[in-house]
């Protein structure tokens, strides 16, 4: 009795032990899930011992950098003392020394000289063998963020355009400038934060200046309101259009101002649409699953679109994440003989994501753990976090660009739609959000098969529907050759457009807008697969938008022009809950 006892009191210990243990593990992951770095350091750490490491064991590869570092140097002394042309240019999308008297002596040798290192150290890291690709992509973003903060446009001293500025307002600009860091940075009481960029958001007003498309709540569940538009036309179409958008911003990205609407200029076309607006979700979702995303969010609004216009099937639309959720639930619906969707579009969307650009940085079995335990104390994922990521991504243009603008030449940001919405961020519940990083960026389980609905795995192989996918051109978060990746899980006919623009912009690609272009190419069902950059070179640059070919592609596959649907079909009434944008979308 007494051995017994003895070690009953022994396992108790341990396990106290390993409880103790296990809460400081998870203290530290929070801890470093937190830092602004992006990154925790121990994956930050492990890329460049592996780099290192790559780097030690190369001595041909070390010879060949010091060669080249002597060509940089020959070039640059050649500008210098020759005054020859410039032995290099920015790139086409770095804006940086735009102004004109960036070409002037001596800030044009400040540039030279800058992108020179530049590209020779990217040169060097890319080179190095022995090294994962996943852990030299992160260690060419970690060389790319502390050169990107040390461009001489980032310093008062050397930007001519600053320079010039300050002696024409004998100072102003840097007065003006640091009200409005102390705004951005040192927000007071009752201030939500941010004095700069809140400019842009407090102009535009959710249901006042954006998201102002007639309509009405029709459905509200935990998960999602729906929102039905009010009809322009006599006649629309016989299939609805269902719009799944991603949950990680709020829905009205496509329905912005009345000029830049997609939702209202699909309507005006004769269509009648449908929008999902995902609740803004707190710690009481802590345990919604990615497959509570897909029965409450888009079967239910599945469900009651066709309920209501009393079609037998509906264009399915999604836009990045929601866009792979509309993947999965179509290829369930395959799967499950359910016909109850006529054509498939998905809007910079990925379903393949071996090659799922920039947001892979921030995803490895080193960093989850950290972010894991972060989003299990709060029950969410905060929006400003992941915004973050994003801006780190596009750090040129989102955040040293943005910083000289306002804090060094003292001007406040241009008011824009697109600028309010980005800022009106969303949280993630905690669950759904681990389960999607896994099994998406890490697992891939989509593309390889092991993605499961109700405990059966779904393979986008087995959707039979046309299918209408858009990559944008400069899309960091959603690289269109990614996206284009359909062509290859999926043998039906598959309609690509590639646009002018990033993930947001290129999709907010009303007619009119100035400077747009698009390429359009159709793969038939069974046709022969053709690799992105052979596709490219082969489809004709069109000037406009890519919504009037849309438009052109939706007809074609809607059955005749019906009258409006009414609120109540086959005794199923819907009331109307709410007038749009409803509630679910004002929540912070």
């Amino acid at each position: 009795m007494t051995s017994d006892l003895a070690l009953s009191r022994e396992e108790e210990d341990r396990a106290f032990d390993t409880d103790w243990a296990a809460r400081l593990d998870a203290s530290a992951r929070r801890i470093m899930a937190g830092l602004p770095s992006g990154s925790p350091p121990v994956s930050s750490a492990l890329a460049m011992a592996e780099w290192w490491a790559g780097w030690a064991m190369s001595p041909g590869t070390q010879m060949a950098a010091m060669s080249s570092a002597l060509t940089c140097a020959a070039r640059f002394w050649s500008v210098a003392t020759l005054g020859g042309a410039d032995a290099i240019a920015p790139a086409r999308d770095d804006h940086r020394f735009a102004y004109p008297s960036w070409r002037d002596r001596p800030f044009s040798l400040f540039v030279q000289a800058f992108l020179l290192a530049e590209g020779w150290i990217d040169e060097v890291v890319a080179a190095t063998p022995s090294v994962s690709p996943h852990r030299r992509a992160m260690v060419r973003f970690i060389a790319k963020q502390a050169l990107d903060a040390m461009s001489p446009s980032n310093f008062p001293w050397l930007n001519p355009e600053v320079i010039e500025r300050t002696a024409a307002s004998g100072g102003h600009n840097l007065v003006q400038g640091f009200r409005l860091w102390r705004e951005d940075n040192l927000p007071g009481p009752g201030k939500v934060g941010g004095g700069a960029e809140d400019l842009a958001r407090d102009a535009y007003v959710v249901g006042r200046d954006v998201a102002v498309t007639p309509g009405v709540v029709v459905f509200r569940n935990d998960l999602i309101e729906l929102i039905q538009y009010a009809p322009t036309t006599p006649v629309v179409r016989a299939e609805p259009i269902l719009i799944v958008p991603a949950w990680i911003m709020k829905y009205y990205i496509l329905d912005l101002s009345p000029h830049n609407s997609m939702i209202r200029w699909l309507v005006d076309q004769g269509f009648t649409v449908f929008c999902l607006s995902w609740r803004n979700p707190g710690p009481e979702l802590r345990d919604t699953t990615f497959d509570d995303y897909r029965v409450e969010g888009l079967q239910a609004a599945l469900t009651v679109a066709l309920a209501i216009t009393g079609a037998a099937r509906a264009h399915l639309a999604g836009y990045c994440l929601g866009g792979t959720l509309a993947a999965i639930a179509a290829a369930a619906m395959a799967r499950d003989a359910d016909d109850r969707i006529a054509s498939l579009t998905l809007l910079a969307a990925q379903t393949d994501f071996s090659e799922a650009g920039g947001l892979s940085l921030f995803i490895d079995e080193q960093q989850l753990p950290p972010l894991e335990a972060m989003m299990a104390e709060t029950g969410y994922l905060d929006g400003g976090q992941m915004a973050g990521a994003f801006a780190l991504l596009a750090d040129r243009d989102l955040i040293w660009s943005r910083a000289v603008r306002a804090y060094l030449l003292g001007e406040a940001p241009p008011n824009s739609d697109l600028m309010a919405w980005n800022r009106d961020t969303t949280r993630m519940p905690a669950r759904m959000h681990a389960e999607y990083l896994r099994q998406m960026f890490l697992e891939n389980r989509l593309a390889t098969g092991h993605c499961l609905v109700d405990g059966r795995p779904v393979s986008v192989g087995d959707i039979r529907k046309p299918i209408f996918a858009v990559g944008t051109e400069t899309d960091h978060v959603a690289p269109w050759r990614s996206v284009f990746k359909i062509h290859l899980l999926d043998d039906a006919d598959v309609t690509f457009v590639l646009t002018a623009g990033g993930h947001n912009a290129g999709i907010v690609s009303e007619p009119g807008h100035p400077r747009r272009h698009y390429r359009i190419a159709e793969r038939p069902a069974g046709g022969a697969y053709v690799d992105p950059d052979s596709w490219q070179a082969a489809a004709r640059p069109r000037d406009g938008s890519w919504w009037t070919a849309w438009a052109v592609w939706l007809a074609a596959h809607s059955s005749a022009d019906t009258p409006p649907p009414p609120k109540a079909v086959a005794g199923a009434t819907f009331p109307d809950l709410a007038p749009a944008p409803g509630t679910y979308v004002r929540e912070g």
